[in-house]
């Protein structure tokens, strides 16, 4: 009897509720569940950044911009040999960016000793000074991250630190040529290059690697002081030593013209940027198989580059702390136009490995 009328109560509510009879028996058929509601958080897109300085050449960004200078790996391979000993893993927690780091794939031995300044040593005051005087000795320049860190003397409190320094001039400057698009914005940037009006001997200063078509070519920029700037005009989204390799493959097997010719044209944006990233990442967390923690990592990036050649100054600083844990005829010309998504590869003189990438995508946001 207490079912029938509880078989009916539960008919009335379905039928108030505008379920069939027939749904209602199959869920009173079947045992009584208690169900959990959990309330799911909102997905959101991730923000996309628009400049962003990655810590090695084989890191992917998904950033509007992108730029690698071998600065912050240089204090890496010292926090390596000078301090843990060994290659750094975290305790509790993989991280990417530590492996890659940890590959060592740029070197001292990829730079010129005269583009550099590192010193490691136990914090104090007196160490600050050291390098403010070792810079201003050997750069003129005085550093923007110093005083971003704590130089309060302390047991096994290291600082790790490195300047690398550029600036050098083409064989001859290039042209101002005329504000223009880029990578179809509507805002126009300054340009720099060669055009039908710019004289011969400015097309002595380009080597061409390869030119496929006006969206898939490579040229490289000849200096006084001897660095070489390569810049590749691609729309491939890779890792900058993926796409440097890419460049080198196609230049390889490249049977063109090999020279700037006459009917040739060039040009490339102006480039100025100021800008800095904190590593947090890969901070306060406990080193495996030591007694450190890396309590702050930092790494900035300075650059110019203009008509009459680059300047670059890029610095990077980790803090450890005691863890409590001439043209054929008719032929068509090529346009050499950096004026869609390109890369910039810089190496030293007699180096095979770049010393800076930038990956450019919207010229606007890093021009002044």
């Amino acid at each position: 009897m207490k079912k029938r009328i509880s078989l009916l109560l539960a008919l009335s509510l379905m039928f108030i509720t505008g379920l069939s009879a027939s749904a209602c028996l199959k869920f009173w058929d079947k045992p009584v569940k208690e169900i959990h509601i959990e309330k799911v958080p909102v997905q959101t897109a991730n923000k996309t950044e628009d400049f962003e300085i990655l810590p090695t050449m084989d890191t992917l960004s998904t950033a509007t911009n992108q730029v690698w200078v071998g600065t912050f790996q240089l204090i890496w391979n010292d926090l390596i040999d000078e301090i843990v000993k060994h290659p750094v893993e975290f305790v509790g927690t993989k991280s990417l960016m530590a492996d890659n780091l940890n590959r060592r794939e740029f070197t001292v031995e990829d730079l010129s000793e005269s583009s550099y300044y590192k010193k490691l040593g136990l914090a104090s005051p007196e160490m600050k000074r050291e390098i403010e005087t070792g810079i201003k000795e050997k750069f003129n320049e005085t550093s923007d991250i110093l005083h971003m860190f704590d130089w309060t003397p302390a047991p096994d409190k290291y600082i790790l630190y490195a300047m690398l320094k550029k600036d050098f001039q083409y064989l001859v400057p290039f042209d101002k040529l005329d504000d223009d698009n880029f990578n179809g914005s509507s805002k126009k940037v300054k340009y720099f290059g060669i055009n039908k009006d710019s004289s011969w001997n400015l097309r002595n200063t380009i080597d061409v690697l390869f030119y496929n078509d006006r969206n898939d070519f490579a040229v490289s920029l000849k200096s006084k002081q001897g660095d070489t700037v390569y810049l590749y005009r691609t729309d491939d989204i890779k890792t900058f030593d993926r796409l440097y390799s890419d460049m080198l493959e196609k230049s390889s097997v490249y049977q063109g013209k090999k020279y700037l010719a006459k009917i040739d044209e060039f040009k490339a944006p102006m480039i100025e940027f100021k800008t800095e990233r904190e590593f947090r990442e890969l901070a306060n967390k406990p080193i495996k198989n030591s007694n450190f923690l890396i309590s702050k990592a930092i790494e900035t990036v300075q650059f110019k580059m203009d008509e009459t050649g680059v300047k670059l100054k890029s610095e990077a600083g980790i803090m450890m702390l005691t863890s409590a844990a001439p043209g054929l005829k008719n032929e068509p010309p090529r346009y050499f136009y950096c004026d869609g998504k390109y890369v910039i590869f810089m190496l030293d003189k007699g180096r095979s490995k770049p010393y800076f990438a930038l990956s450019v995508s919207d010229a606007a946001k890093i021009q002044k």
